[in-house]
């Protein structure tokens, strides 16, 4: 949570001034306005950079486990025969059949690819870079997710990498006029961010169900279950979204647009390269501090620091809003005074079990906070996108409706600060 918040700090304390006092405002903007503006036009791509740099990285680091699994699969594939012959709890897909699913699933990939672009050899190239991109950064998101959890699942670090790339690589192709060039760029995106994100959901599932003793085969046919099930709700909840709020900057036909942080610059970023309008400066220098992050994080590494600098918790911290910042860094501070509490009262030999039994049941709060959210914002969706406005819900006007909101937020914060001590204080006694 500090990080992302230094992150956030990088953009909006030192970036943005240094930034202005270069530039000047030479359209006599407001503060408010210039900082948004400076932020949205250029700061931002800061963290473009940073997360390019991020991404490249963890591909490098992770190059000998990368090989290492890549060689386990093809002695698995070579050696298949069947579910047979092995442990209950070892039987795995055979390799010959995520082959040949791979295969089958590259066609309507193709398809949508070849609707979109309307060139054949333009389109198999982008499903032989998807295919490429897809591979090497599941494996990246899967071997993070187990080793450290799917916390560090670097996504939008590869995500933006392979945006970023396969722009550059049909602006070479298809020319600076192709209109349909930015609309490629991230549907590759697309699918190299899904399968990143399902790699690291399946790593922690499968890890979960070896402890469990469950069978790796069944878990793999009811994951394709799950990821089926996804596909066919998520269109539905996002057209619902969409027709409710808009996505994107808010605007005067949609003065309620979910703002998607990382979708917008992920298409930014695609558009910026087609239209000429991505300023590399801002990408460059985020690269530095990338670098730098990096360089930092290695020699506290070396010297067997406790504290680490992960350049990825940065790099999102330098392009999501500052509010958002601000309140990843809330939560944090709850955990930190939660730890406080715990350390105050060290003083018996079931200190650790009440410490981990503290921790998981403020972990499951809040992700029950999250998820409860998620759902209640959904379900508000459907009347907003019926009546076409949201002031349906306006019970409080300005401006007492920010003090109610404040106040709101302290009485939750404060929640969840009481159940993890509580849930401290009954597994000590």
């Amino acid at each position: 949570a500090a990080l992302v918040f230094i992150g956030g700090a990088i953009s909006w304390w030192i970036a943005i001034p240094v930034y202005l006092s270069i530039f000047g405002n030479p359209d006599g903007l407001d503060a408010v306005t210039l900082g948004n503006q400076t932020w949205s036009q250029q700061i931002r791509y800061l963290g473009v950079g940073a997360m390019v740099v991020g991404g490249l990285w963890a591909l490098v680091s992770l190059k000998s486990a990368i090989g290492l699994a890549f060689s386990e699969g093809l002695n698995a594939f070579k050696k298949t025969d069947g579910l047979v012959k092995k442990v209950r709890t070892e039987l795995d897909t055979p390799m010959s059949w995520v082959i040949i699913a791979v295969g089958v699933m590259l066609v309507p990939i193709f398809i949508i690819y070849l609707r979109e672009i309307e060139d054949v050899a333009i389109s198999s190239l982008m499903a032989i870079v998807m295919t490429l991109a897809g591979f090497l950064f599941a494996a990246v998101a899967g071997y993070m997710a187990g080793l450290v959890g799917s916390s560090n699942n670097p996504i939008s670090g590869v995500t933006i990498a392979t945006i970023l790339s396969t722009a550059l690589l049909l602006l070479a192709l298809m020319g600076s006029g192709a209109e349909k060039g930015p609309a490629a760029a991230i549907l590759i995106g697309a699918v190299v961010c899904c399968a990143a994100a399902i790699a690291g959901d399946n790593m922690q599932d499968l890890k979960a169900g070896h402890l469990l003793g469950a069978t790796p085969f069944r878990q793999q046919i009811m994951q394709m279950v799950g990821v089926i099930s996804a596909a066919l709700v998520l269109p539905l909840i996002l057209d619902l979204l969409n027709t409710a709020y808009g996505f994107g900057p808010i605007t005067p036909e949609n003065p309620d647009a979910l703002a998607a942080p990382q979708a917008t610059l992920m298409a930014s970023v695609a558009t910026g390269v087609f239209g000429g309008g991505l300023p590399w400066n801002m990408v460059y220098i985020g690269m530095g501090i990338g670098a730098a992050i990096i360089i930092v994080d290695e020699v506290l590494k070396a010297r067997g620091s406790d504290f680490r600098v992960p350049v990825l918790a940065v790099a999102v911290g330098l392009y999501l809003p500052f509010e958002l910042d601000s309140a990843i860094m809330v939560g944090g501070l709850i955990a930190w005074l939660v730890s406080l509490y715990q350390k105050r009262h060290n003083n018996r030999e079931q200190f650790e079990e009440a410490k981990e039994h503290s921790n998981r049941t403020g972990l499951l709060f809040a992700s029950g906070l999250i998820t409860g959210e998620a759902l209640i914002g959904i379900a508000l969706a459907v009347p907003v996108a019926i009546v076409g406005h949201s002031n349906l819900f306006k019970l409080i006007e300005h401006p007492m409706d920010s003090a109610v909101g404040f106040i709101v937020i302290l009485a939750v914060c404060f929640w969840l600060y009481s159940i993890a001590v509580k849930a401290f204080k009954l597994n000590r006694e």
